[in-house]
């Protein structure tokens, strides 16, 4: 049904919010890794010494709801094992979650941040990113791959057609 979904924002049925800031999304096709982490550290440390700069996660597997930022508090169980990482990992940004990107964005942009980097975020259609990073591996790279339960795609192929960027890693 993921085609479905595309092709509906693909028409201007469902509409994507678009931000007067810069976002750059990171994401893939398939499911498990693909380097994301990794290459939203990497963007991170390019961009964090001349700009204001966010990573917006979902938080995945966190036991809390809504818009959170990372603080000396913060644990994987509040914002995710991922957000973890960048806050302990990089310095000087703001990492936060947030399910809703669109109320995540709003929320950082009272923070006066500068960029946003999403992480895990190119099947979330309804943010309108300025960058769209997709990531596949070398060893089985999405066009050689198939939509679940027959390979490891979330969507068709065709989805990489949104991306401007297309990274080979590992």
């Amino acid at each position: 049904m993921s085609w479905l979904r595309n092709k509906l924002y693909d028409l201007g049925f469902i509409g994507s919010r678009k931000f007067d800031l810069p976002i750059i999304c990171v994401g893939n096709l398939s499911v498990g890794g693909t380097g994301k982490t990794p290459m939203v550290e990497y963007i991170v440390n390019l961009l964090k010494n001349d700009f204001s700069t966010a990573t917006l996660s979902r938080g995945y597997k966190r036991k809390t709801k809504g818009f959170i930022k990372a603080d000396d508090h913060a644990t994987s169980q509040t914002i995710g094992d991922e957000p973890l990482q960048f806050h302990k990992k990089l310095d000087n940004i703001i990492v936060a979650v947030d399910a809703n990107r669109c109320n995540g964005i709003s929320e950082l942009m009272k923070d006066n941040v500068e960029v946003v980097i999403l992480d895990d975020a190119f099947q979330h259609r309804k943010v309108d990113a300025g960058l769209n990073i997709l990531l596949t591996t070398y060893s089985n790279p999405y066009y050689s791959d198939y939509v679940l339960p027959t390979g490891n795609l979330r969507e068709p192929r065709s989805g990489a057609k949104r991306a401007d960027i297309i990274v080979v890693t590992k």
